[in-house]
């Protein structure tokens, strides 16, 4: 089917998924299955890949040519947001399309697979449906023809699958390969009287940042541009940014800079010794052994954490290279839709630090690249702003089946046909639960917009505003200054109207959210 073609068919699928839309809960009948014409997908997900680590997004530190033919073969999207950067109430909210406070998620707590999600309305609509990789949701899958998961965050080396059936160690295997192997080798075996759902989920680029050899003596001895706020004082700042506990400088262990430890250490006193935050390094410069102190072992901390980061995202890049070939030489390309993204976004340096949860650009913002010959346009761009909660949405959209009615997001379906409807969202909504939590990073909730960003620590009760067009690197919070008043006073009332909306008010900010609040809010949608 030609694109122009396809294009037609599938507005007249969105048409009607939106008359057709199904009560909370109500899957679609088998009977009442669209044309056999629908699209493959494939959702690959790494895990803490920042976008501004993929070349197509500009990276200054790396190369990323075969996620970049994703973009040259279709759209890129450039402002795609996790509504909760953490990467299990991510995984949640992807599934459901709901944020994490209706979805039962808002922190590290067990997924309940009984609950619907987008894999389980694919299944029941006549999808295949498989998962090979990283679930990390503390529960089985439901709804997949087929899984294969590792536990929890999984092992880079001689990993360990589990099945529905039984478990499995692969030994002398890396998991970025494996799990591309397992992703083709579904494709390979799938039904091919169905349309297949594969979610090729991994590991990588999660710290620990464990390359294989081949990738790692690429970066050996690769010098990584600085980012501009490596340096970042934090001057005018609230409180929690001082506060927080992943510093590249301070908080990087022993085990992340993969130093050596003394011969004899074993148990837990090679654990105590991995877990230490170094002051200083010896290393071995030119045949002689040199130590770091100060600013030489940050700037040499620094490398290190990003030349290990880069060597798993290339294997990352090589194997998505290796799907893409397989499916043109299978003929599968031209109808099978590929999204690559990542379950939030990373700090690669930026303001000094390493890993997420702060609602600041580098952290939230996700890649979000789609390739689908059949209905999207070659080296396209999208500007609108997504989030992790219309992926659901979007899934079901393609694949001509209803949207139920509980789903907050939106499909981005439109957007991938070149038209932003005029009733878009220019805003969105972001909240982090986990306080003090891993890496000492306050709770904190806002809204961002095109133009501006409303960060509260409402434990604190501190704010942060930014001008995002005059400062994109977040550096002077405006919030009290003079002349900002009015800005602040209209962003403030855009969060109250997104709390309204999506149902957290302010009953909630002083406890977590109820498990598995639900309920239809069909008002949501278009929001």
């Amino acid at each position: 089917m030609k694109r122009r073609e396809f294009m037609r068919a599938a507005g007249a699928i969105g048409g009607a998924v939106v008359a057709g839309t199904l009560a909370d809960g109500q899957a679609m009948p088998l009977g009442a299955q669209p044309p056999p014409t629908r699209p493959n997908i494939i959702f690959i997900m790494s895990d803490d890949h920042a976008a501004h680590a993929i070349g197509a997004y500009g990276s200054r530190v790396n190369r990323t040519p075969q996620i970049d033919r994703l973009a040259q073969q279709g759209m890129l999207f450039r402002n795609v947001f996790a509504t909760n950067a953490i990467c299990t109430p991510s995984r949640a909210s992807i599934l459901t399309g709901q944020y994490s406070h209706i979805n039962g998620v808002p922190v590290f707590n067990r997924f309940d697979s009984s609950r619907q999600t987008c894999v389980k309305l694919l299944q029941a609509g006549g999808y295949h449906t498989g998962i090979v990789g990283k679930w990390h949701l503390g529960s089985d899958p439901q709804g997949f023809d087929h899984w294969e998961i590792v536990p929890g965050q999984g092992a880079y080396r001689d990993p360990l699958f589990y099945t529905a059936t039984g478990e499995k160690r692969y030994v002398g295997r890396y998991a970025t390969d494996l799990i591309t192997d397992m992703a083709i080798d579904f494709i390979r075996a799938r039904p091919a009287e169905r349309p297949f759902f594969l979610m090729m989920h991994h590991k990588a680029p999660h710290r620990a940042w464990e390359p294989d050899q081949e990738h790692r003596e690429q970066f050996a001895d690769r010098w990584i541009p600085e980012p501009v706020t490596l340096w970042d004082t934090y001057a005018t700042r609230a409180s929690a940014i001082h506060e927080n506990e992943q510093r590249v400088f301070a908080d990087l262990t022993r085990n992340d800079l993969k130093l050596t430890p003394p011969p004899g250490l074993a148990g837990a006193a090679l654990t105590s010794w991995l877990g230490k935050k170094p002051d200083e390094v010896t290393i071995t410069r030119d045949g002689m052994p040199v130590t770091l102190t100060g600013e030489a072992l940050a700037r040499w901390k620094y490398q290190r954490y990003m030349q290990d980061y880069l060597a798993t995202i290339q294997s990352v890049d090589d194997n998505v290279g290796r799907l893409l070939d397989f499916l043109d030489g299978a003929g599968l390309a031209e109808n099978t839709m590929v999204v690559y993204t990542s379950d939030q976004g990373f700090f690669l340096g930026d303001h000094g630090m390493f890993d997420k949860r702060f609602m600041y650009e580098e952290s939230i913002r996700m890649p979000f690249l789609v390739r689908w010959p059949a209905a999207v346009a070659a080296a396209s761009q999208c500007d609108a702003i997504g989030l992790n909660v219309d992926f659901a949405e979007t899934f079901l959209d393609v694949a001509g089946l209803p949207i139920p009615k509980d789903m907050q997001g939106r499909s981005l379906l439109p957007l991938l046909q070149g038209k932003r409807p005029a009733d878009w969202r220019r805003s969105m909504y972001y909240r982090y639960y986990h306080d003090p939590g891993d890496h000492n990073t306050r709770a904190h909730y806002g809204v961002r917009t095109e133009t501006h960003k409303l960060i509260h620590y409402w434990k604190q009760d501190e704010w942060e505003l930014f001008d995002l067009v005059n400062d994109p690197y977040e550096l002077h919070n405006l919030y009290g200054e003079p002349g900002h008043a009015a800005i602040t006073a209209s962003l403030k009332a855009e969060l109250q109207r997104l709390k309204r909306e999506l149902r957290d008010e302010d009953q909630f900010a002083n406890e977590q959210p109820p498990q598995g609040v639900g309920g239809s809010i069909s008002q949501l949608r278009g929001k």
